[in-house]
């Protein structure tokens, strides 16, 4: 294990399920472990906030780069079948081996975007493996038996749909190398609208657009982001969303399973998924699908990246759930 560097972060690589993950880690080897599972385009990095924060309330933060992210492995990313190596089922085998790496039973989960859709369906195939869970962004949404994901969303908003573009594979890669690496990082992060995201077919616009970071994002974040992703591209991470029918063929087994894990759902109402009909049905009956959902937390104008915009926020909402749990 490398040494804590000022922020208490220690940084190792694991291997676990064929893949070797870089791991971040922070809090005290004995406490208990709350697993931090990143989204698009992140990285452990998301999650700077919060680490120190719950090492300070006595628990042992992990955040790991997801199988074709950063330091870890990304499996035949740019391959024709690499997406099939990307579904639920591969990245919670991924999970379910680092929990037990650490030599636990039971971690908390605290999860974001892709992470928290990954983090469902942890609660959903291994419960006994999770104490609590608080996932930001994406709730639970119970498999539509007769229409796959992506061509629900397409029927909703139309083939410039950012989750519709993403799934040819190279498009949008050769799309984000035009903009350049560190505009598209800015695109992404600077979000807060509850609108649709659309990519036109005609351009995601300019490789001159300026776009000013948000105030909670500095010039050293973008750095880290920016040099990480130009090392790995972005294929790693789209090929989450380019697998995401094949997991809904694969979870065909689950349908009409509920999450019986204890869970928290906190969203910004400025965030893109807010408005997504799915979102809205588990803000207003999401106790249906997770019996055990203490509540349903909305933040007033906040966007997606909810956990960097209003880090004091979600670490205190964050620990004051788990405290509930021992």
């Amino acid at each position: 294990m490398a040494a804590a560097g000022d922020d208490g972060i220690t940084h190792r690589v694991v291997e676990v399920n064929g893949v070797r993950l870089h791991v971040a880690e922070a809090g005290p080897a004995g406490g208990p472990v709350a697993l931090l599972l990143h989204g698009f385009p992140e990285l452990w990095y998301t999650w700077r906030h919060q680490m120190p924060a719950l090492a300070a309330a006595g628990y042992r933060a992990v955040a790991p780069n997801l199988r074709g992210y950063g330091g870890s492995d990304a499996p035949a990313a740019a391959a024709a079948a690499g997406p099939q190596q990307y579904t639920a089922l591969h990245v919670v085998g991924d999970l379910v081996a680092l929990v037990d790496s650490l030599g636990q039973d039971r971690v908390f989960v605290v999860a974001h975007d892709w992470g928290a859709i990954l983090a469902w369906h942890l609660c959903q195939f291994r419960p006994d493996k999770v104490i609590a869970l608080a996932a930001l962004s994406v709730p639970y949404v119970p498999r539509d038996p007769a229409l796959a994901p992506v061509d629900a969303l397409r029927t909703l908003y139309g083939d410039e749909y950012y989750i519709c573009r993403f799934q040819e594979p190279g498009a949008m890669e050769a799309e984000f190398a035009r903009l350049g690496t560190e505009l598209v990082l800015r695109k992404f992060l600077s979000l807060r609208t509850a609108d649709p995201l659309l990519i036109p077919y005609s351009g995601w616009g300019s490789p001159d657009d300026e776009v000013p970071l948000p105030s909670w994002i500095s010039d050293e974040d973008i750095r880290y982001y920016t040099s990480e992703f130009e090392k790995t591209g972005f294929t790693g991470g789209l090929n989450y969303y380019r697998a995401w029918d094949k997991t809904w063929e694969l979870t065909a087994p689950w349908s009409g399973a509920k999450i019986n894990v204890p869970a928290k759902f906190i969203i910004g109402d400025l965030d893109l998924t807010y408005r997504i009909p799915t979102t809205q049905e588990f803000i207003c009956k999401g106790d249906e699908f997770v019996p055990l959902l203490e509540d349903v937390v909305i933040m007033k104008d906040v966007g997606h990246f909810i956990n960097e915009e209003k880090p004091n926020e979600i670490n205190e909402l964050i620990i004051n759930f788990m405290k509930k749990f021992g």
